[in-house]
């Protein structure tokens, strides 16, 4: 019987033991809300729960908060405290372990951070170079046959680093079409670009940035053309839902062309001539970025960059890009993509304007 009465009394203190060791959150409005405290902004507060997993509380209708767990608290001015916290009577008291209990007014609450949340704000400030990136792949594909015998592939990848401080971002795409008939067949289009940037935040507002862009773009007869830039950018807006940026500065490109048949070979034995066209010049790099989170699901891409040529102002090129990811699951998502590449002088027989539009599938990662 006393063994019955034991196995009891454990099963009970089981099953009360999750809400006796739970953070409770009581709202203005009599209702109780019973999980872990995760973060708070000082707008609104996160409270993980068994049942309904992340409940977002606007903060203004919390009328106490009491915790078990130690949370990392900011206060206005700076001041931070960690211990267990209890908020009564429009005030919050974090019960540390080395200056007693720290009083404030909860209107003072900045940040609220649990463990899990304070360790990974703390590696994000400083991680290592194989950690902390994110970014995603793009994927279309489209073949056809019949009265035509086409295939299309176009391939994207673009990850990014960003600590506190600084960002590396690194991106390269491909778009290659081939149309079969008639025969022997012609390629439709064979563009690659690829490239990568450093920014270094100088101050909350103003950055600086050094990168390298390449691109090979076969119907406009360029082998190749690098450009090397560094200069200034601002953060008009910077928010967790909206960045656009302007971008000014200098930039080094070398650029080889290879339109054109080759020349006849005038000497015995025969030498061949080079052919083509390669172009050395400094150049301003003037642009700007936007990043907008439209929605829950979708996020907005657009950049317009403009390269005019300093030892000859009628020569200039530019590009501009459109593209949307709208989330399907965690990791997958629609992308649509819209670019135009523009060069003022570009070869015999080749166009300014190179249009491009893609759709596909997106991987999105982080590590």
């Amino acid at each position: 019987m006393l063994r019955r009465f034991q196995l009891f009394t454990l099963i009970m203190l089981l099953g009360l033991s999750s809400p006796l060791f739970a953070d409770q959150v009581t709202l203005k409005n009599g209702d109780r809300l019973t999980g872990t405290v995760v973060k708070s902004d000082g707008k609104t507060l996160v409270l993980h729960t068994d049942a309904a997993g992340d409940v977002t509380i606007q903060f203004a209708a919390i009328q106490e908060i009491k915790t078990d767990q130690e949370l990392h608290v900011t206060l206005k001015g700076g001041k931070t405290a960690v211990g267990p916290v209890t908020t009564t009577d429009g005030k919050i008291e974090i019960a540390t372990k080395t200056a007693g209990t720290v009083e404030a007014a909860k209107d003072d609450v900045t940040l609220i951070r649990n463990d899990a949340e304070q360790q990974a704000y703390d590696k994000s400030l400083h991680p290592g170079l194989k950690h902390g990136w994110n970014g995603g792949a793009n994927v279309g594909f489209s073949i056809a046959r019949g009265n035509s015998q086409t295939e299309n592939l176009a391939l994207a990848f673009n990850a990014v680093h960003p600590t506190l401080n600084d960002k590396i971002t690194l991106y390269t795409s491909s778009i290659y079409a081939k149309n079969d008939l008639p025969a022997p067949g012609s390629v439709a289009a064979n563009l690659v670009q690829g490239g990568l940037r450093y920014d270094r935040n100088l101050n909350p507002r103003l950055f600086a940035f050094a990168g390298a862009d390449f691109m090979s773009n076969a119907l406009q007869f360029l082998d190749l053309r690098a450009a090397y830039g560094a200069g200034f950018g601002y953060h008009a807006i910077k928010s967790d839902n909206t960045t656009l940026n302007f971008l000014g500065g200098l930039n080094y490109t070398h650029e080889t062309y290879s339109n054109g048949p080759m020349n006849t070979p005038v000497t015995v034995p025969p030498t061949f001539v080079s052919y083509g066209k390669t172009n050395k010049f400094a150049a301003l790099t003037l642009g700007e970025e936007l990043n907008h989170k439209l929605g829950k699901s979708t996020v907005v891409t657009q950049n317009l960059y403009f390269f005019p040529d300093l030892q000859d102002t009628s020569q200039y090129r530019g590009t501009f890009s459109l593209g949307t990811v709208t989330k399907i699951s965690k990791r997958f998502g629609w992308q649509n993509q819209f670019g135009d590449i523009y060069v003022s002088n570009p070869p015999v027989g080749a166009k300014k304007n190179d249009l491009v539009l893609t759709t596909g599938l997106n991987f999105s990662f982080a590590h």
